[in-house]
């Protein structure tokens, strides 16, 4: 197979990654229209994700949060979003690269993208795991990552999310919990989701 100098798989995942930058501008300038909200799923080891060592304890792979009704303060960047959100009645400040972006999903609509992240590792003094992130290489040459707009059916949950002290949440998170570093358990969104 010819090798692809051009890299085609690494610009539509940036120009993807435009779609989520240029509809959370709008909602940080103008509010969420009608019924969407979003559901973005981060690395939070990555490089320039700022979160609190509360939350980073809680979840050192990765976690979940959704935009919907309680979040303050939104600004987005050409290379970051950052939001307040509330988690168990504790306010925090995110800050999020969308390079450590690893899902963006609007149900409202069942608008999904996923980006395959891959965590590259190095030995050194001040090692904390994760050091930086760029997209998965596929064995028999670079593909498109997955990337999806269709509708997926929806995961077995593998854990049910801690419910917040208030019982309403507006910010869900998750990680693993197996204990196995470098994997990440796959969460079903309605499980987030209020019971009627």
């Amino acid at each position: 197979m010819p090798q692809d100098m051009i890299r085609y798989d690494i610009l539509a995942q940036e120009a993807l990654r435009g779609v989520i930058r240029k509809v959370l501008g709008e909602v940080a300038k103008a509010g969420l229209p009608g019924n969407h909200h979003f559901f973005v799923t981060f690395l939070t080891g990555a490089p320039g994700v700022r979160i609190s060592t509360r939350l980073h304890e809680k979840y050192p792979e990765q976690m979940t949060i959704v935009l919907q009704h309680q979040f303050w303060d939104m600004q987005v960047t050409d290379t970051q979003l950052e939001v307040g959100l509330s988690f168990g009645d504790v306010p925090e400040r995110l800050v999020v690269p969308f390079s450590a972006i690893r899902g963006f999903y609007d149900p409202s609509v069942n608008f999904e993208l996923e980006f395959d992240v891959e965590v590259e590792e190095t030995v050194g003094d001040n090692d904390q795991g994760i050091t930086s992130i760029g997209p998965a290489e596929v064995a028999d040459g670079p593909k498109l990552a997955s990337t999806s707009a269709k509708p997926k059916p929806p995961a077995k949950p593998a854990k049910k999310p801690a419910k917040a002290s208030s019982g309403k949440s507006d910010a869900a998170a998750d990680a693993d919990s197996s204990g196995e570093k470098g994997s990440a358990s796959v969460v079903s969104l309605d499980s987030f989701r209020k019971k009627k």
